[in-house]
């Protein structure tokens, strides 16, 4: 048994992979949390995919794939929130002019002018934490490690704002500034996590452990913890079964992702509800608070 634990971790570059995995698994699900909450599933999807045409740009500049990533990220996020302030379109269809749009310049930009290098970019579609360096390591333990510290400290100011905006903005808090935070936070946390699941799943990592912890708690702070808890499980789970079962990191984690919310949605609510009604708890409680 500690032959099976040990050895994927006697290698430098699996090493380096599983502890990406783990500091991802753990980022996303913070943000996650918020993401759940807000229903911003849809714009993690969109900002996944933005960062793609990031990413091409990248390599036909020959810049870094993180620099680029982030850049079309963020300036997607605060294009998005200044077009539904501005203009009074709906966030979803500001999502689905920008998602398109600029996915597309991706797609025709890496068809023109670097077919070379499609192979290299199919790899950030799915991910691969073997491919993990040790620049890459440092790049996302900075980056998550703001966006940690962001949340940290802003913690009520960013809670009172997702759950009530117009309240919050009469309180005083600058409402609209705080939700364009939380989207630019939302852009770093999927460009840090790209190389490990890819474009297409990171939305995931972002999503299903926080819905997981969503399931078993009627507190936020409590959600956050679980989350970070689930996402750390299926970071390490899909490691290991990427390992033994020669499968994409990516594709791996997620499942093990999945099967967690499964499990929990399985078990979880219908022990939730017994232990409510044993203890004589209000059926109908507030989530999350």
């Amino acid at each position: 048994m500690i032959e099976f634990i040990t050895e994927p971790l006697g290698y430098s570059f699996l090493l380096r992979g599983f502890a990406a995995a783990i500091m991802i698994g753990i980022i996303c699900a913070v943000v996650g949390t918020f993401v759940v909450l807000k229903g911003l599933a849809f714009i993690g999807d969109a900002l996944a995919h933005i960062a793609f045409t990031g990413i091409v740009a990248a390599f036909l500049i020959g810049f870094s794939f993180y620099l680029g990533a982030l850049a079309a990220a963020i300036i997607a996020a605060l294009g998005i929130g200044a077009v539904s302030q501005r203009t009074g379109v709906s966030t979803d269809t500001s999502i689905g002019i920008f998602f398109s749009g600029i996915f597309a310049l991706g797609v025709v930009l890496m068809s023109i002018g670097i077919q070379s290098y499609t192979i290299d970019l199919f790899s950030y579609l799915f991910g691969d934490i073997l491919s993990v360096r040790q620049s890459d390591l440092i790049s996302i333990l900075i980056l998550g490690g703001i966006v940690l510290a962001i949340i940290a400290v802003l913690y009520k100011e960013l809670l009172f704002v997702s759950f009530d905006p117009v309240v919050a903005e009469s309180a005083g808090l600058p409402a609209r500034w705080m939700q364009m935070l939380l989207l630019v936070l939302l852009s770093v946390t999927v460009v840090v996590s790209v190389q490990a699941v890819g474009i297409i799943l990171v939305v995931a990592m972002i999503v299903t452990p926080s819905a997981t912890a969503y399931l078993l708690t009627d507190r936020f702070g409590v959600m956050m913890i679980l989350g970070a808890v689930f996402g750390a499980l299926s970071a390490t789970g899909g490691f290991y079964l990427s390992y033994y079962a020669d499968v994409p990191s990516g594709g791996a984690i997620v499942l093990v992702a999945t099967a967690l919310f499964a499990i929990v949605a399985v078990i979880g609510p219908k022990r939730r509800s017994l232990w409510k009604l044993t203890s004589g708890e209000p059926e109908a409680a507030q989530r999350p608070a």
